[in-house]
């Protein structure tokens, strides 16, 4: 029997997964994604193009490759939709093809979660979370509260009576929030999209992958999000409402921990990070709004400017511990191309003493980041297509890399497109 691949972020999310998803994706017969939402943005771009997507798998453009949303990924009827109208518009259509499945017990967004979502933020002022504003969080919420409404809840005749008792409860919670909202519009195009998401197969995702796995098949499973913002493990409470670990694939899609085989985890040759919390390294000066602008840093489903700062080596061995990291996946080495110098921050200053590993409270007492400075290649790396044309000095910073981190890069990414892309070893 073979085992599961899993392809996760290590920072707070926008490393790049859905690009080498893409890239990977000829390699397995089913790419499943295993948690989050429609917060998540997976730019892929190919042949001119550029897609953004927000709930379906990034294999959906092999054509070999099944899709699974997973039984962990909360789901918005209406952005899904959306999502595969748009796909279709541009001459992809997984849905006519065959190629896209979704878990009954994967749970759904309300327009009501958007509306909890928006008041709660409005309500918190300054101390917000940064809310995609998407829902995400009161569907988690009704999901451990075991209030939730789930995708094989659609075709049951009484749906409609178990969606509105639960509107209701959110519409007595909201009763103690001054937040007006009107839910007429976003209710009928949230049905309407009910209706196309029943001519999308529905299978139970924990006998749908392991069916895979005992004909032999190859799967990957495919993350949202970034290991730091996980809701256990990460920067609390400034996290997202899933596990985005290895530990998530299991839960999100019904997988034994013995299945899961390769472990890659994506990051940049920098950071970056959205929306409220620490961040140790965060460049807030001119160095940062420089590698914003190169970097394109913005969010692909928010287009919220990304807070930028220096590759954290205490943060990513952290990751790289929580995950059981196998192979490392260096994204937008591009983006440093004009530094003379860049820096990585390999320890912290924090009450009073030097530590290489991420302290349980990093909001309250910020640790001071200890940088480590390193020669720039001056090099426009983006025409790279071959290992041996790699610059002396992005090499060198690899295997700097790899020295602190204890596991290789095997891919090297110097482009957004999917053919700027290059195995290492």
């Amino acid at each position: 029997m073979t085992q599961v691949d899993v392809l996760l972020g290590l920072q707070w999310g926008d490393e790049g997964k859905g690009k080498i998803v893409d890239v990977l994706s000829p390699q397995y017969d089913l790419i499943a994604r295993f948690q989050g939402g429609p917060n998540a943005g997976h730019t892929l771009e190919f042949d001119g193009k550029k897609f953004v997507l927000n709930t379906i798998p990034s294999g959906i453009f092999n054509e070999k490759t099944m899709n699974l949303i997973g039984n962990g990924v909360v789901i918005d009827p209406i952005i899904l939709k959306r999502e595969l109208d748009n796909l279709k518009a541009a001459g992809h259509d997984p849905v006519a093809k065959g190629k896209l499945v979704i878990a009954r017990k994967a749970h759904l967004i309300l327009p009501s979660h958007q509306v909890l979502d928006a008041a709660n933020e409005h309500k918190m002022g300054k101390d917000k979370i940064g809310s995609t504003l998407k829902g995400i969080g009161p569907t988690y919420m009704d999901k451990t509260g075991r209030n939730g409404l789930r995708v094989g809840d659609t075709t049951l005749p009484d749906f409609k009576d178990r969606y509105n008792k639960l509107v209701e409860k959110h519409k007595e919670i909201l009763a103690h929030y001054d937040f007006e909202y009107d839910l007429t519009e976003k209710e009928a195009a949230f049905f309407e999209a009910i209706e196309f998401i029943k001519s999308i197969p529905h299978v139970d995702s924990e006998h749908y992958v392991n069916g895979f796995l005992k004909e032999g098949k190859t799967v990957l499973a495919e993350g949202a999000q970034g290991t730091l913002l996980d809701v256990d493990f990460g920067s609390y409470p400034f996290v997202t409402s899933s596990n985005t670990t290895t530990a998530g694939a299991c839960t999100g899609l019904g997988i034994a921990p013995n299945k899961v085989g390769h472990v890659y985890g994506i990051f940049k040759a920098y950071c970056t990070r959205v929306g409220g919390g620490p961040f140790p390294t965060e460049l807030d000066n001119e160095i940062g709004e420089n590698l914003r602008q190169v970097g394109h840093e913005f969010g692909a489903t928010t287009g919220r400017a990304r807070r930028c700062g220096w590759i954290d080596l205490p943060a990513l061995k952290y990751a790289i511990m929580l995950n059981g990291v196998t192979e490392l996946i260096m994204m937008k080495a591009d983006v440093l191309d004009g530094f003379d110098t860049i820096y990585a921050c390999t320890h912290y200053e924090h009450n009073g003493e030097t530590i290489d590993y991420m302290p349980y409270d990093i909001i309250s007492v910020k640790p001071t980041p200890v940088l480590k400075a390193i020669e720039g290649w001056k090099t426009d790396v983006t025409k790279v297509n071959k290992v041996a044309e790699i610059p002396a000095k992005l090499a060198d910073y690899i295997a700097f890399l790899e020295k602190e981190l204890e596991v290789p890069v095997k891919y090297l990414s110097v482009g957004p497109d999917r053919v700027q892309t290059l195995e290492l070893n």
